[in-house]
């Protein structure tokens, strides 16, 4: 699960933050990091105290058109996902072979990987877990020996992480934190984890088994976005204390002096430095030599590994629990891998590095996009009493919940705003009106479903809401596992 907050989009979020607005938007990743952390208790309690996961639930509680429409959503955030895991896998092979594996010739070996995770897979979901949990520690050691190398003011990391401000910041670094806030919480996750937990027996009959076994996954889940709260804190500290500030000519005469074969990479000119997980290698290694540019490529071919196979799990889930089709993780994985590699490879080969980088951020668009169809049906159905029994959410939660996903669908449709205005063509701007207006109305609908949900019964409009019509009575949540 904490694989997710891991992958290379999140890495790439984090590097630009340091170098944007150096250690301001700590807090910003702290709190992402804990909202992301109530949304996961939400939906491990909706596996262990229904016994089924988000995608079944919807499945039972959404009538046909709309459920459709969810599924396609959802696997569009997967396919996605999954796209940025082949984008870092390419652009970390390519780093580690001085070049001469092609930018295409990394995504060409991303489909190898795919078939390494599911013959591990044969061994069962723990050896499966102990491998990803190897991967998290090439994580910790790659990002981790970055950070004593560049050596980060501690004050200023302990500053920016708990003293909310930021003063002088401007479009960019405002722009930046909603990125934060879309690339930490990721929609499938919640799909994924209500289902891993069913992975483990609980007797839920006995309520008080339930309430443990709530408490151990809870701590459970603070334990694992701990570890990827610190590690993404390691990328955002050392590019905010080595990069934050400098502009393109400061480091293509570093690069320059350092006999760097990428120095060409960055414009001569006194702008800002951007930078990607491409880049954000190759500045390091001008920096701190050739070491630190390998082992960064490490970490990023590890961030990209690890979230392979979270990706194939939640397809087959979500697959599985929307439409009651039954696949094997064999074929799941070639479907979604053939889809997320043809438009990558396209750009790898007839476009450059940039392109391929530029695709990454489109994607954490993207996921901004999908996060209101996880957000609003997790909290729609955990406030059910129907569905939850005794578990249901309380007023406070109700409420809390519904603010925190007013606040996250806002902040992410800003970010959404601020990327589509910079299409720059009519045609462009009239099919992003027409997809807005649908995109909007759906949101509307389970917006007003999960208001429902939280007690407006007055928004029912006087009728009973049924399984036809939209949420489940007392007599259509049989079958739930009490």
């Amino acid at each position: 699960m904490s694989i997710a907050y891991l992958d290379p989009g999140n890495i790439e979020s984090d590097l630009q933050s340091g170098a944007v607005a150096g250690f301001k938007l700590l807090w910003i990743l702290l709190l992402a990091t804990l909202v992301g952390l109530l949304l996961q208790r939400l939906a491990a309690r909706l596996g262990v105290v229904t016994g089924l996961h988000l995608a079944e639930v919807c499945h039972r509680q959404y009538p046909k058109v709309p459920r459709v429409i969810l599924w396609l959503m959802v696997e569009l955030a997967i396919i996605g996902s999954d796209m940025q895991e082949v984008i870092g896998s390419a652009i970390a092979i390519n780093l580690l072979s001085v070049g001469r594996v092609p930018l295409w010739g990394g995504v060409l070996i991303t489909i190898a990987d795919t078939f390494v995770f599911l013959f591990l897979d044969k061994y069962g979901l723990r050896k499966l877990e102990a491998f990803f949990g190897f991967l998290i520690t090439i994580m910790a050691l790659t990002f981790g020996y970055e950070y004593v190398t560049v050596k980060p003011s501690q004050s200023q990391v302990l500053k920016g992480m708990f003293v909310p401000s930021c003063s002088g910041c401007r479009t960019p670094q405002i722009e930046q934190a909603v990125g934060i806030v879309g690339a930490v919480i990721m929609p499938h996750n919640m799909y994924l984890h209500s289902a891993l937990v069913k992975s483990r027996q609980v007797n839920r009959n006995n309520k008080q088994e339930v309430r443990e076994a709530n408490k151990y996954f809870f701590i459970e889940s603070c334990i694992a976005l701990f570890v990827s709260f610190i590690i993404n804190v390691f990328v955002v500290s050392v590019f905010a204390e080595a990069f934050f500030g400098k502009t393109n000519e400061q480091v293509v005469e570093v690069c320059t002096n350092t006999s760097s074969p990428h120095a060409g990479l960055f414009p001569k000119d006194n702008s800002t430095l951007a930078v990607d997980i491409y880049k954000g290698g190759v500045v390091l290694g001008c920096y701190f030599g050739p070491a630190a540019l390998y082992i960064w490529a490490v970490g990023i071919l590890a961030a990209g590994q690890s979230s392979t196979m979270t990706g194939t799990y939640s397809g087959q889930f979500v697959m599985e629990g929307f439409l009651n089709l039954k696949w094997s993780r064999f074929a799941r994985v070639v479907l979604t891998r053939s889809i997320a590699i043809i438009p990558t490879l396209l750009v790898a080969v007839f476009q450059d590095v940039e392109h391929l980088t530029g695709m990454n951020d489109f994607l954490n668009v993207l996921q901004s996009l999908q996060l209101p169809f996880a957000l609003i049906p997790i909290l729609t159905f955990t406030s059910l009493r129907p569905v939850m029994s005794d578990f249901a959410n309380g007023l406070g939660w109700r409420i809390a919940g519904g603010i925190l996903v007013l606040i996250i669908c806002s902040i992410n449709m800003y970010f959404v705003v601020v990327y589509v205005r910079d299409l720059g063509h009519v045609a462009l701007y009239v099919v992003a009106a027409v997809v807005s207006v649908a995109y909007l109305g759906f949101v509307f609908y389970l917006g007003w479903q999960c208001l429902i949900a939280l007690g407006m019964s007055f928004l029912d409009c006087g009728h009973t809401v049924s399984i036809s019509k939209g949420l489940l009575t007392e007599e259509a949540t049989r079958g739930y596992t009490k």
